[in-house]
């Protein structure tokens, strides 16, 4: 993969990581279509870094406030706040998507890789946002989430180990399907992404501490443009979110659904 093939596809995991409209589903189009190169190990832990560092500057204040709390009433025995209490929420949400990653992550990416699968559930996925979003948005903030709540939340995030799902969007159609407001609903799903984008860069880093020679050029210039990629979606999605909906990610969801259909039929 050359440098400039790097380089858009880094653009391209930094506006999909946290856009509701499926990452996966975009990092297939540039080899099917361009016969670009699988983008390889060394770059999947470039990107994941830089997602990581994008939402943690991004809520950097919330991390440390959630953080600090977190520990104060858990290791040394304070009194719980609400920081704290959502610091446990976001904790819980984590476990699902960890637990069918370890157990069936294997499995998933043996078979349910394929593009078929992939434009099927960018298609059904968005059609349920969609839904969701036009007929359960409520009102609740962030102050109205409980540990069901999480926990319903982290069940949903684990479906988005199927790619073509979405992480940010499952986990945005849950948390309207409960009645959090469509803001709420989003940062809740971007604080989720903390420890889950950290595990799974994790365990891709360690993957590729075994290979004999690493691409650290690749690795600096992944992890800065999806960073900075990243940190602007972040903020503009924030921003917008309840201006715009969920209809045009719905839409365009769709369109991608049908384009991927015409690549796996052979018509592109």
């Amino acid at each position: 993969m050359d440098i400039i093939q790097a380089f858009w596809l880094a653009i391209i995991q930094g506006l999909t990581e946290f856009l509701p409209i499926s990452s996966s589903a975009h990092l297939i189009l540039p080899s099917a279509i361009l016969g670009w190169q699988d983008q390889g190990l060394a770059f999947d832990v470039a990107v994941h870094i830089g997602s990581l560092v994008a939402v943690l500057v991004y809520f950097r204040n919330d991390v440390l406030q959630l953080t600090r709390s977190w520990a104060k009433s858990t290791l040394l025995g304070h009194t719980s706040t609400a920081q704290s209490q959502m610091a446990w929420f976001i904790i819980m949400a984590t476990v699902p998507a960890a637990l069918v990653g370890l157990l069936a992550g294997g499995f998933i990416e043996i078979h349910l890789r394929s593009i078929a699968i992939i434009a099927a559930t960018t298609i059904v996925f968005g059609l349920l946002l969609g839904w969701v979003d036009w007929r359960c948005r409520g009102a609740k903030t962030m102050q109205h989430m409980t540990w069901q709540s999480a926990v319903l939340i982290g069940l949903a995030q684990a479906l988005a180990l199927i790619p073509g799902t979405s992480r940010s969007g499952i986990t945005i159609t849950a948390a309207l399907a409960l009645g959090f407001d469509r803001k709420s609903a989003a940062r809740f799903s971007f604080l989720m992404a903390i420890p889950v984008i950290a595990l799974s860069g994790g365990y891709k880093a360690l993957q590729l501490m075994a290979q004999p020679s690493v691409a650290w050029f690749e690795i600096a210039m992944g992890t800065a443009v999806s960073a900075v990629t990243a940190y602007l979606c972040i903020h503009g999605f924030l921003r917008l979110v309840d201006k715009i909906g969920m209809l045009p990610f719905v839409i365009y969801r769709l369109i991608l659904g049908v384009i991927l259909i015409l690549i796996y039929k052979g018509l592109i």
